[in-house]
């Protein structure tokens, strides 16, 4: 059977690769387990979500920001996106993100197994490689980190060149002529950004009353808005009813929720991107005690401990947000608990989300609503980005900060962002949360003069009935 480990991490995503490094460095010895048929380190995350699209994002800006360069004083020609040389860009991106966990993987002696790892019974992994040759791995614990993967819907039929998935769409070089997006959460709203200022005639379809629908209602109004105005067509309590595709693209057939009328839409692509699956239907959960609900999750207590005393696990497989940074979280805590660290649960109501659309959208705690249902009595301070010197130089003015309070006590209870670099302003807030900080105690705190977080500290002030520079 070979080695006996402490840890042995089934999946090498972001909360995979993390928690296994820092199982090594806890002084546990630690293997990994990855089935990815390209014996690459880092999961959905870095190899077909977070990083690449990010990357292509990035692009989405440079292109729209030179197009308007002359707002800025330069001259220069029609900005156009060249697919192959963004393709090789992202592939750059991805590359020396994977070679990173490569060598921290090396640096901090955890041992590589790549193959397709399920349990096999109590304190056992089996590994299954390439060649069909296995590996039996004795452990102490195991950490199932298996991810997630895209959601499809029974009625259409993906064919992955004219209905498509998120992951087709990542990799492929062609430029859609006019792509209907079906989904308006985070991945469809970031790809329906992206394609939008590549050129693509773009069409947004969401199911609920409004896009982004975990985010605050204003949020997600002025992003619709925005959208609009970039040229995008958003339909909101909108259903899918009927997609075809053929030789030139795909028909579709989208009724509205309210009235029950159809409208039919031509395209050349249709994405689907209404969520995604927990992966957990052959990671061997059979041989042993743990409980799987009907959906496909893990239970876990707050450790990320299963029913089953030796098997943890953590991200996109249990019931918490489906986000890198909280997998990473899991991950450490999870370990944590293997290594009697006494650690301390996450609190989930303090996890930031983030859309990067332009304009980004970021959140961290209570929408105004939310809050409202809670029982608080709320006080709400609203900032727009328009009367902030730093967004006008950028000519990124779109967007506000929106501050959500305790009126009683002036605790801080949400902050809701958007606009340019929201996703890095929102750290702010949750660090304010967590140290249970009062709208006093944010605008006490020192902004700096022109910075966009200025924004933030107004917001605070508007909270209070006496923005500065509105």
């Amino acid at each position: 059977m070979g080695e006996q480990y402490d840890v042995v991490v089934i999946g090498s995503g972001p909360g995979g690769y993390v928690a296994a490094i820092h199982a090594a460095q806890s002084g546990l010895k630690t293997a990994i387990v990855e089935r990815e048929e390209t014996e690459r380190l880092g999961g959905t995350c870095l190899l077909r979500g977070c990083i690449p699209t990010k990357a292509m994002l990035h692009t989405a800006d440079l292109v729209y920001d030179m197009r308007r360069s002359e707002d800025f004083g330069v001259v220069g020609g029609e900005a156009s996106v060249d697919m192959d040389k963004m393709d090789a860009y992202r592939a750059k991106v991805v590359g020396k993100s994977v070679g990173g966990v490569k060598y921290l993987m090396k640096k901090n002696g955890v041992d590589v197994h790549f193959g397709h790892g399920r349990l096999d019974g109590r304190n056992r992994v089996r590994v299954t490689h390439a060649d069909g040759s296995e590996v039996t791995l004795a452990t102490r614990n195991v950490i199932v980190a298996t991810g997630s993967a895209c959601r499809h819907l029974p009625f259409l039929k993906i064919d992955q060149e004219r209905i498509i998935d998120s992951d087709a769409l990542l990799y492929s070089k062609v430029m859609p002529e006019h792509l209907v997006v079906l989904g308006a959460g985070a991945v469809g709203s970031e790809f329906a950004s992206v394609f939008l200022r590549y050129g693509a005639e773009v069409t947004l379809v969401e199911m609920a009353d409004k896009i982004l629908p975990i985010e605050d209602h204003e949020s997600s109004d002025a992003v619709a808005k925005v959208f609009k105005r970039q040229g995008m067509k958003v339909l909101t309590n909108a259903k899918l009813t009927e997609a075809k595709a053929h030789a030139d693209g795909v028909t579709i057939v989208i009724e509205d929720a309210k009235t029950g009328t159809s409208q039919v839409v031509e395209a050349s692509h249709l994405l689907v991107a209404v969520g995604r699956r927990p992966v957990t239907d052959d990671v061997g959960l059979n041989t042993t005690g743990v409980t799987v609900d009907d959906r496909g999750f893990i239970e876990v207590d707050e450790f990320m401990h299963t029913s089953e005393d030796w098997v943890y696990a953590i991200g996109d497989i249990v019931e918490t947000p489906w986000l890198a940074h909280v997998a990473s979280k899991e991950g450490i805590l999870a370990v944590d608990h293997i290594a009697g660290a006494d650690p301390r649960p996450l609190n989930y109501g303090h996890v930031p989300n983030c859309t990067y659309c332009t304009p980004e959208v970021a959140s961290v705690g209570l929408t105004e609503r939310a809050a409202e249902e809670a029982g608080y009595d709320v006080k709400v301070g609203k900032f727009p980005f328009s009367a902030i010197a730093k967004a006008t130089i950028l000519g990124k003015s779109d967007g506000f900060v929106k501050i959500v309070a305790d009126a009683k006590y002036g605790e801080l209870l949400g902050m809701h962002i958007v606009g340019a670099k929201a996703t890095e302003l929102i750290t702010e807030a949750t660090l304010a949360l967590g140290l249970e900080a009062t709208v006093d105690e944010i605008i006490g705190a020192i902004h700096p003069h022109p910075t966009l977080a200025e924004a933030v500290a107004e917001a605070a002030h508007a909270t209070l009935g006496h923005a500065l520079h509105i």
